[in-house]
Formats: structure tokens, sequence, C-alpha cells
């Protein structure tokens, strides 16, 4: 059988096995996210497949390079997660090659305690310092006063995410990078597409990273990625990633550099084959080229689907503005255009109701919600005693632990979804608008 004949077929099996279904109310779920695809992702992994080439190959380099001329940043390294792609940005900034600029243990990171936990792990699993600061509502980003105030002589990075979609003030956070002379790193993961002043998001920093999990903007399962436009870090970042080795060929390459067997490192053989020289402590965290397929089709589709998130926001901003009396409802920060990767909203303290009774009832209905993550992550079992050191007060991210919850607006969102979510809101909420 030839292979346009397979694809054909897996086309004609994608229509079958995933017809399109209307929502029923009686039974189906409202999801808060979820894969949207067609037959063209399905040809495509199953296409790579048919290669049998198991590590990255020609699919990953469509994915990478699709990636890096959207961003317009020159290096994209695949990964296999973006939780990987957190520890290899954060990893590669202790590296010996960067000098006196290298982190060391000891260091401190700045960073926010209202998020997930990736973002916070590396920083402590390479010995250095989280410093935490508080967040500010309604953007539930870093409050930039409490950043200024945070920085010490320890202070070499700030680590921080676009939280659920939405940009930090890249405008302020910059001014205190350039000012004390830091490292920026932007967790990118819940944002590919966002804008500020029409930049995207994930091209502000020295690294970037991005999530490419279901639940994201497009999705290749499991899989993520490190964008940079340093060619010594994108270096480092590959060697940690692929081992720890110094040799950057990629896969079914040799020599690339043309002095395979004529260099000498350490205290190693004269001419010891550079294949096999390891330069950092590293890891093995690629993605395969079977997911690239997934993600290289997805990529086309990236713009609409960040389109639909924006009106499925503003779809919910519209439910629950007539409900405002009970609820902070989120906003964009000032000059960003996010590509929301929820809607998420805080019950006022003075409510007659909670956060819990509220997402109680909606999943009692079969409509998934969310907290914000870790809530305030030093109260995480995993980090209670960790070291740390905390600037000010976490009054804002306690307020969220106890009151904030999010609602989806993946693609795969219908206006029957809404309805019903709408019906449901009302139905609790009713009850409580005398």
């Amino acid at each position: 059988m030839k292979r346009e004949e397979i694809i054909k077929a897996v086309k004609a099996y994608h229509s079958a096995a995933f017809p399109a279904k209307a929502f029923n109310r009686e039974k189906d779920t409202v999801r808060y996210a979820g894969r949207v695809f067609d037959e063209n992702e399905l040809a495509a992994l199953v296409d790579s497949s048919l290669d049998f080439w198991l590590t990255e190959g020609r699919y990953s380099e469509t994915f990478a390079e699709k990636l890096s001329d959207l961003l317009g940043i020159e290096n994209v390294l695949l990964t296999n997660s973006g939780s990987s792609s957190n520890l290899l940005a954060l990893s590669a900034l202790t590296s010996k090659k960067l000098g006196k600029k290298r982190l060391v243990p000891g260091d401190e990171v700045i960073t926010v305690a209202a998020g997930f936990p990736s973002t916070v792990t590396p920083i402590l699993q390479n010995g250095l310092i989280p410093v935490f600061v508080d967040v500010e509502l309604p953007t539930y980003n870093i409050n930039i006063e409490a950043l200024k105030k945070a920085v010490s002589p320890k202070t070499r990075a700030i680590f921080l995410a676009h939280t659920l979609g939405n940009p930090f003030n890249l405008d302020e956070v910059l001014k205190v990078v350039k000012e004390h002379d830091l490292w920026l790193i932007e967790d990118n993961c819940d944002a590919l597409g966002s804008r500020y002043k029409g930049k995207y998001t994930g091209t502000f920093g020295h690294i970037a990273t991005f999530s490419f999990y279901p639940a994201h903007h497009i999705t290749t399962g499991e899989g993520g990625a490190v964008a940079t436009n340093s060619e010594q870090l994108a270096q480092i970042i590959r060697s940690f990633r692929d081992w720890g080795r110094d040799c950057y060929c990629t896969g079914g390459e040799n020599n690339t550099c043309g002095k395979r067997f004529s260099q000498q490192f350490g205290t190693l053989p004269l001419g010891y084959d550079h294949k096999y020289v390891y330069s950092e402590i590293g890891y093995n965290l690629k993605m395969t080229d079977m997911q690239a397929a997934i993600g290289s089709v997805q990529m086309d589709k990236l713009e609409a689907f960040g389109e639909k998130r924006r009106a499925n926001f503003k779809r919910y901003q519209k439910i629950f503005s007539a409900w405002e009396k009970f609820f902070i409802l989120t906003q964009p920060t000032p000059d960003a255009d996010p590509s929301w990767f929820t809607y998420v909203l805080s019950v006022r303290e003075d409510a007659p109701f909670t956060r819990n009774e509220l997402v109680t009832f909606l999943n009692e209905r079969r409509i998934e919600t969310r907290n914000i993550f870790a809530g305030n992550i030093l109260r995480q079992p995993a980090f209670v005693d960790k070291p740390c050191r905390v600037a000010g007060e976490l009054t804002v991210t306690d307020f969220i632990m106890n009151n904030t919850f999010f609602l989806g607006t993946f693609p795969g969102m219908t206006e029957e979804m809404f309805s019903y979510v709408e019906d449901c809101v009302a139905e609790f909420l009713g009850r409580f608008a005398k």
C-alpha cells in the first residue's frame, strides 16, 4: 500500500471515529480544556510514524521553524514538556560557560507564589533561593512595586509566568532587569499568542519557555519548547537537554563542528570523540518527531485558536458582569492583548457564598473548574520549610488561594455550552440576588 493511500484512509477514519456531536446539557461535561484537532493532525502523526524516525526529525525541524518564524526568535529547541523547558531555561543560567554571569547556589531568583510549581521547582533544584513577591488584582500578575522592593544584592534573575495568558507588565519588569543587570526568563507556557504592545510574549526575556500539553494553546500531547535569541544560551540549553553533551550535531549527523577528533576537553585524551564529551550535568528532554508532527499542524491553527479564546473570554465576561457585585472580574494588563488560557474570577470577601460552595455546585452539574494552580505555593506540602525569602506580605496571594477559580476558554467551547453555564450560574446566584 502506498503512503498516500494510508493517509487517505486515516483521514476517512478520523471522520468516522471523531464525529462532531451537539452538546447535551443533560449528560455532557463542559471541560475547562481539551484538545481541538481534525484529520490533518492525525494524518501528520501517522505520516511521521511511517518513517519510524522516533527522535527529532523532519517534522521537528518544521515545527521549530514555524514557532521561530512566528516569534521572530532565532533559536527554538523542542522539549518533552513545558516543565522540562523551565528546568532547562533556569539550569542553563548556571553554566560555567557564562563566566561571572552564571547563577551559583545561594543566588536569588524573584518569582511569585501564586502560580504553577514548575516555575519554582527549577530554582530549588539548582540550589538557588526563590524570592516570593505578591501579585495584584485584577490582572493576577506580579505587583511591580513589590518587585522593585524585593531586589537585593543577591538577586540575579527574575522568573515569571504570564498568568493564565495575561501578560505581566513587561515595560516595568524590564526596567528592573536593566537597572540591576538581571536575567529574565518568561514562562510563556500559558500565553502562546498573547501580545504586549503588539509584540508576542515570549520574545522579551533572555529565555522563554512554552508548553504544548493538551490544555494549552496548541498541543503535541506532552511537549514544550525553549526559545532564545542568544546563540550562546541556545548551545548551553541544547547541551542540558541532550544529556549534557558538548556536541551540537542533530540526530543522525556527525562532525558538524569539523573538529570531532582534534580537540582537547578537560583531562580527556587529545582528540577524544566530541560526540561523547559532556560539558554540563544534563538530561534527555527531547521531543519525538511524532509529537512534532502534530505540533506542526497545530501551529497553522494558532491564530484562529487565539481568536476563539478571546471571544470565549468575552462571552464569560458578559455572563459574570451581571453578577459583578459578587465577583472581581479579570482585566487584561494595560497595553496587553491576551490569548486567554482560561477565564479567571474571584469571589469577593463579602459575597454571601464561598468559592468552594460555587465550584462544588458547578462541578455537580458537570462544569469543570480549577483553582489557580498551587494557590500560595508556600502552603503546599512539598514547599514547606524549603529555603526561600518572602519579600513583603502575600496578602493577595492568600486571597487567591481561598477565593479564586477559573473556567475554560479553549476553542472547543460552543454557544450551547455557554448557555448551559449561564443558566447554572443564574440558578446558583439567583438565590442571593435580593
